[in-house]
């Protein structure tokens, strides 16, 4: 499991709950509460732009 440095929880309503993390070589990492052990990965700015998007609402039927 590669070095992830997790940012602080976001949680929307409910249960939503995520974090969103990078590794030393700029990877980024998505993951729930409680599970960071099993992660998505993608490019940061892959990432990024889906975590906009759910916080605008355009996605939330995601969480």
């Amino acid at each position: 499991m590669p070095d992830v440095q997790w940012e602080e929880p976001f949680c929307g309503e409910g249960n939503s709950c995520f974090r969103i993390g990078t590794d030393a070589s700029g990877n980024g990492y998505v993951a729930l509460v409680g599970a960071e052990d099993r992660y998505l990965t993608d490019s940061r700015e892959a990432l990024q732009q889906m975590i906009r998007d759910i916080k605008a609402g355009k996605a939330d039927h995601l969480l």
